[in-house]
């Protein structure tokens, strides 16, 4: 059973009982209370009956008389019967002549009171006695209440069950034009997206601010695994290229160095070719490797307490070493009073990668102009900041720097893989930090790095 049939169903049968629940009480407490109505005012004429017609006091029962004639209606079918006192053989024929229930009249004689019923008339008796002399009274009619008005009460909920099943078709049809339709017409559309044609996006539904909510979602989605599927793409493609060229290199050096006997100093240079190639696969192949390592939260990576202008010392160092006479200066003048305020929640030797990779971009390609560096404390934030004066980067290049093996077109002059901003980013993340860079091609570029410090009691 599809869904929307079950929901259809089970709306119309929910609906349908309800109506009938409500329906059927209201009959049920209304049917009893016509019976004890009419009842009571039977007794009540069988009482002036009994007064009229057995009382003394000849002046109150004319009164009695004119006052049952004025002010109470008549009944349909209305009659009175007047009866001595019956025994048991008597009971049974006078029930039989006049229709009274004998169970009445047996009322009648053990409690005073009777009341009964026999096909569509009611009958209510009482006891009178007046001296040594006793009577019974009894007054029959038909309940016109039970016959006219809970017959139109009965004509009335039935019509009130054939209306609601007609309301639950109707609103099956509303509810499948504005649910059931679109969220069919995105399970269509979904099907057909695919890795061929992950540029395809659901319809918009502008008149459901749920399915609205849904499709913005899985749109959403989808973005961003075209966006990963872009990026392994490139991945692939590039790394395809970046190992393809120091393979050949070495498969080419060997194969001219095993095309004939040659003297030591030639096999000399060629093994030192290809060992410099073989070094150049060997730093790819680590950069990938950090560079996947890196891009998922790795339990088994330790957090400490990390200052992060001692991070920014030991690269200052590190530059030294690796580039004796670089133009690469500290700017102490941000740095603020409390030292608590500079430590952070983190791996010493991957943010020491991380600012490492940053500060060694803006050497290299600032062709050692001077390259700033800067460690601050915001709100609840180190903050590292690192500009150079260096070739930039251009505006449009600027969103791919973070894809792996991208470089910017105006870097051909300078040696890398394109995997340090990556690579910086995947570690800042890993921090629970903000990596921002702006640059402007031929003046330089700026890279800020936000990282969340630690409670200042520790």
């Amino acid at each position: 059973m599809k869904t929307r049939t079950h929901i259809t169903l089970l709306l119309f049968l929910a609906f349908l009982g309800l109506v009938g629940l409500f329906g059927g009480s209201v009959y049920f407490f209304l049917n009893k209370y016509s019976y004890n109505d009419l009842y009571k005012r039977l007794e009540t004429r069988a009482r002036i009956a009994a007064d009229h017609h057995f009382s003394e006091d000849t002046l109150q029962a004319e009164a009695l008389l004119r006052a049952k004639e004025t002010y109470l209606e008549k009944l349909p079918e209305e009659r009175e019967y007047l009866l001595p006192p019956l025994d048991g053989a008597s009971m049974s024929s006078t029930a039989k002549s006049t229709g009274i229930p004998r169970e009445l009249l047996k009322s009648i004689a053990t409690d005073g009171l009777g009341t009964g019923k026999r096909g569509e008339t009611f009958f209510a008796g009482v006891r009178h006695v007046v001296g040594n002399e006793e009577h019974w009274v009894v007054v029959s009619a038909h309940n016109y209440y039970a016959s006219h008005h809970l017959s139109y009460l009965r004509g009335l909920l039935w019509a009130l069950m054939l209306l609601t099943a007609i309301f639950t078709v109707l609103f099956f049809l509303y509810f499948r034009r504005h649910l059931f339709d679109p969220i069919a017409r995105i399970t269509e559309r979904l099907r057909h997206i695919s890795t061929e044609n992950m540029h395809l996006r659901l319809p918009e539904a502008v008149d459901n601010k749920e399915l609205r909510t849904l499709v913005t979602t899985a749109n959403g989605l989808l973005d961003r695994m075209e966006t990963a599927f872009e990026t392994q793409k490139n991945f692939i493609s590039n790394a395809s290229h970046e190992f393809g060229t120091p393979l050949t290199s070495i498969i080419g050096e060997a194969e001219v160095a095993l095309a004939k006997d040659r003297d030591p100093e030639e096999y000399r240079a060629s093994i030192s070719a290809m060992l410099q190639q073989a070094e150049r696969l060997n730093k790819i192949v680590r950069s990938l490797l950090f560079l996947a390592k890196t891009g998922y939260t790795n339990k088994t990576i330790s957090f400490t307490i990390v200052r992060m202008d001692a991070v920014v010392w030991t690269v200052k160092e590190l530059m030294d070493d690796l580039h004796p006479g670089n133009n690469i200066t500290i700017d102490l003048s941000l740095l603020p009073e409390d030292p608590r305020k500079l430590k952070v929640h983190g791996n010493a030797d991957l943010l020491h990668l991380a600012i490492a990779n940053i500060v060694n971009n803006a050497f290299k390609y600032s062709s050692n102009k001077p390259v700033t560096v800067s460690v601050a404390a915001a709100q609840n934030e180190v903050v590292v900041l690192v500009k150079d004066h260096g070739i930039g980067i251009p505006a449009d290049e600027l969103q791919f720097i973070y894809d792996p093996f991208f470089r910017a077109s105006n870097t051909s002059y300078f040696e890398g893989y394109g995997i340090g901003m990556p690579l910086a980013r995947n570690v800042v993340k890993l921090h629970n930090g903000t990596l921002h860079v702006s640059s402007q091609s031929g003046i330089g570029t700026t890279v800020q790095v936000n990282i969340p410090t630690i409670d200042q009691n520790f």
